[in-house]
């Protein structure tokens, strides 16, 4: 497949994947009906909630993969190609044009949704003093939860570890392949139910820069934290993958050998 092919494929699934997350958590996490008032001037609540973002998030995945995975590996995701890097499962040589093409991606899928949210009557107004505003990752006062730095990196580092584990693992030869894309959605589903109240679940600096970009403030000071963590809990688990859940050399010989004689 042409490098630029990839390129277009990991561009679109992530400008996807930060659209239909993010825009799921600015556009309709705390929606509310105003023709379903429920007295005192309390609106009937129809947002979808931590766990409709979190299956947004799911879902983008999902669907991207199905759709685009078999073009570029479907990796939407920095530490997902660092990981797969780690792993032997992509060259090097690829690595830093992947990245380029996800950080554009995602800065795609956040403008989206700023021109969509800010034709809303009344405006959108960005507080980069708040957590969590226009889906952004923090830590510390910026945390949703108020969880400090030590309990953020632990949470980021410990979730993109997993997520990549799950990856190499449902991706393997050994695994039913088609089921990898349901087993990667469902993986990020869950990795966000447990880690929106603590960072607003990043995995994914792509995904952290972008609506940090038209934010500006702390939650673009904070960017860094949300690329290092990842990055280094996906190269975590791509050097775990390798060295002990690969078959090794003589291993895969034997299944070669075995293989040949039927």
């Amino acid at each position: 497949m042409p490098l630029i092919k990839k390129l277009l494929a990991e561009f679109i699934g992530t400008a996807w994947l930060v659209f239909g997350g993010c825009g799921s958590a600015v556009l309709a996490a705390a929606f509310t009906s105003k023709g379903g008032a429920l007295g005192n001037g309390v609106e009937f609540p129809l947002g979808i909630g931590f766990a409709g973002v979190a299956l947004a998030f799911g879902l983008t995945v999902l669907t991207g993969v199905y759709a685009l995975g078999h073009i570029s590996g479907g990796h939407f995701n920095p530490a997902v190609s660092f990981g797969l890097w780690a792993g032997k499962r992509f060259p090097a040589s690829e690595l830093l044009t992947y990245i380029i093409a996800q950080v554009l991606g995602g800065i795609l899928g956040a403008g989206i949704i700023y021109l969509i949210v800010t034709g809303k009557a009344g405006g959108y107004t960005i507080d980069p003093g708040a957590a969590g505003v226009f889906a952004t990752n923090g830590f510390g006062s910026h945390s949703p939860g108020g969880f400090s730095w030590f309990a953020c990196l632990v949470a980021e580092f410990v979730l993109t570890f997993m997520f990549v584990i799950v990856i190499l693992g449902a991706t393997d030869d050994r695994a039913f392949k088609p089921l990898a894309g349901t087993a990667i959605g469902l993986a990020l589903t869950l990795i966000h139910l447990i880690g929106i109240p603590v960072t607003n679940t990043s995995v994914n600096p792509a995904r952290s820069l972008a609506p940090a970009l038209f934010v500006g403030g702390t939650p673009l000071a904070q960017v860094w934290f949300f690329w290092v963590v990842p990055i280094l809990g996906a190269l975590a688990a791509g050097y775990l993958y390798l060295n002990f859940f690969e078959p090794t050399r003589e291993i895969r010989s034997q299944e070669e050998l075995e293989s040949s004689r039927f």
